[in-house]
């Protein structure tokens, strides 16, 4: 059998139904999500555990295999016929699986992926913190992606990206790039973060905030006067400024307080939804712009006070995100139905759109 020709024929399937991602999974039919849903390969067949095994294993090198094996899951990320694969090779029931996903080879604009001008005005600032929230597959990386590759053709800066893995690539223009990834370039994550503010970086951006110490290098590299992207899971702006502190001990929560309102720019919370024709998807971006108010509900621990803040300072760009699903049910471009499986408060939303 030509497992290459095979590997082959299902990325370029998966590339052309328009997916974000494929899973590969003994016993099954390849699977994709298109617009957020999972349906099959059009024309595979279902995957015996030879087969799954091997078409797996070609997107695996050597060292790379060495590592699966000991700790039976790997991160890594590998160019496809002008698309960049973002792969997490795993075992399930003692069988090898992996999901795909696809990045895409261009980096659209703020305008293109249909944000918000206002995400733009994060890129226009020296320094600070932005940090872009919410669910798994929600297009974080693709955000801050579009406002890397902004300053990249529009100011003369260094910078310095930290991910596990890479996933968009981007060539230096008027700013240079350096794009480390964890288990390639750096072997710690903590210390790469820590070398950020030795690299002479004016940018830096950490793929994702996950322990203790990434928050703590997260807001030493924001004070230290540089300007920060990173992504974080949470599912509203209001929320997260209480999960980062909540991730540190009781006793240095009120100085974590006030770093993060110190160095805080804004919060975007993002989501993915369906059009109401049924193809394709909207961004809907909850926006929080760290002004003096909620700078001071921050330092204070009134963060259950933030969302009003929001709600009532549209003239500084604010919005929140049942607001903003409200103006696309208004417009006809989402469905009641739909906008209620992700609206904050469902019962306030409907009062909101009736």
């Amino acid at each position: 059998m030509d497992y290459i020709g095979s590997l082959k024929s299902v990325f370029l399937k998966s590339i052309k139904q328009g997916a974000s991602d494929l899973h590969l999974i003994s016993k099954q039919v390849p699977i994709v999500r298109v617009d957020g849903k999972l349906r099959p390969v059009a024309g595979e067949s279902v995957l015996s555990d030879e087969i799954c095994e091997a078409l797996i294993g070609l997107t695996l090198k050597p060292e790379q295999v060495k590592v699966l094996k000991q700790e039976k899951e790997i991160d890594f990320s590998f160019n496809f016929d002008g698309s960049r694969i973002r792969a997490n090779i795993y075992f399930e029931q003692g069988r090898v699986a992996g999901s795909f996903r696809f990045i895409p080879s261009k980096v659209l604009s703020i305008n293109q992926l249909g944000l918000p001008p206002i995400i733009q005005e994060f890129a226009n600032i020296e320094k600070g913190l932005l940090i872009v929230t919410g669910p798994t597959g929600q297009g974080k990386s693709t955000t801050i992606a579009s406002l890397i590759e902004y300053i990249n053709q529009n100011f003369s800066r260094h910078i310095v990206t930290i991910e596990d893995p890479v996933e968009y690539l981007f060539n230096s223009g008027k700013s240079i790039i350096s794009q480390r990834e964890y288990g390639t370039d750096t072997m710690s994550f903590d210390r790469a973060l820590k070398s950020a503010l030795r690299e002479d970086a004016d940018v830096v951006f950490v793929g994702e905030m996950r322990d203790l110490a990434t928050f703590d290098a997260v807001l030493t590299i924001a004070e230290a006067g540089h300007l920060v992207f990173t992504t974080l899971h949470t599912n509203e702006a209001a929320q997260t400024p209480s999960r980062i502190v909540d991730a540190f001990p009781k006793n240095q929560q009120i100085q974590v307080r006030q770093q993060l309102a110190n160095v805080l720019a804004g919060i975007v919370s993002q989501r993915l939804i369906h059009k109401a024709t049924g193809r394709g998807r909207l961004p809907a971006c909850e926006i929080m712009v760290a002004n003096a108010a909620i700078r001071n509900l921050i330092r204070e621990g009134k963060d259950h006070q933030i969302q009003s803040v929001i709600q009532t300072s549209a003239n500084e760009g604010m919005i929140t995100l049942d607001q903003v699903l409200a103006d696309y049910v208004a417009k006809g471009q989402v469905t009641l139905e739909e906008a209620l499986l992700w609206a904050s408060d469902p019962r306030q939303f409907k009062q909101m759109v009736f």
